[in-house]
């Protein structure tokens, strides 16, 4: 059993996050990153597969710059057995991104294609439908839980929708996206840590891959969000009715 887990560079979701002036894109100076939290809980169940299976072999690739090699180490700390790096500096939308895990799908040919269902820093939720889209596999987002049959050949994926839970049942090979209470990511330990500088981290040229990468939309300007107004403490509640009719205008 191979399974692939796709992971991204993120800003860490506690740092401060300032727009630039002309709304070009965020200040990165001082930027801590880190692996997007839901593509860190794909991996988890990536290894917790494996696990289960009692063996296997779990590859991690990621998309982006040099400095995405940092969060592969920390994912091939977390016990990944190898990881891959497409290097690149343009920016990529998810289109771009899932053709180029397409070719890595192609070259690596795993059982099960792992990834978070969405980035925290653009929340476009479209890399892993249009990676299915491109590879004619079949998918199952927002999973929750997932079980591998007997055989390996299918996967029982609980995925949560807008009514509540459904259960799908997809043969492998399959791509399969993370939803946060599927599980909770381990920590790296001092073995791990010491393990993954030994470990096989290959940085492939986005050009090596001959993937059209054009961008299909692109971002126009970002904008902070406004400032909230502070609110108001009232004594009674005639005096929260008047004010939510005379104030807020919704009664």
């Amino acid at each position: 059993m191979k399974i692939l887990v796709a992971i991204k560079r993120v800003p860490d979701p506690e740092a401060k996050i300032t727009v630039k002036p002309d709304g070009s894109g965020i200040v990165t100076d001082n930027l801590k990153w880190v692996i997007n939290p839901f593509c860190e809980i794909a991996l988890e169940e990536a290894l917790r597969t494996k696990e289960k299976l009692g063996g296997g072999e779990v590859v991690l690739v990621a998309v982006g710059i040099k400095g995405a090699s940092e969060q592969l180490r920390t994912g091939l700390a977390m016990g990944a057995d190898r990881a891959i790096l497409v290097v690149t500096e343009d920016d990529l939308d998810s289109f771009g991104v899932a053709s180029i895990l397409a070719k890595i799908v192609e070259k690596e040919s795993p059982n099960i294609v792992f990834l978070g269902k969405q980035a925290i820093d653009d929340d476009s939720n479209q890399a892993g439908q249009m990676l299915a889209a491109l590879l004619n596999w079949p998918q199952a987002c927002f999973a929750s839980k997932v079980e591998l049959a007997g055989d390996k050949a299918t996967a029982k994926v609980t995925r949560e929708v807008d009514g509540g839970l459904e259960t799908v049942s997809i043969p492998l090979p399959a791509i399969i996206t993370a939803d946060l209470r599927l599980n909770e990511p381990r920590y790296a330990s001092l073995p791990g840590i010491m393990k993954a500088r030994k470990k096989e981290l290959k940085e492939v040229p986005l050009a090596d891959l001959g993937v059209d990468t054009a961008p299909k939309a692109r971002v126009l300007k970002l904008t902070p969000p406004s400032k909230r107004q502070a609110g108001k403490k009232v004594e009674s509640v005639e005096q929260l009715m008047e004010l939510l009719h005379t104030e807020a205008k919704v009664i």
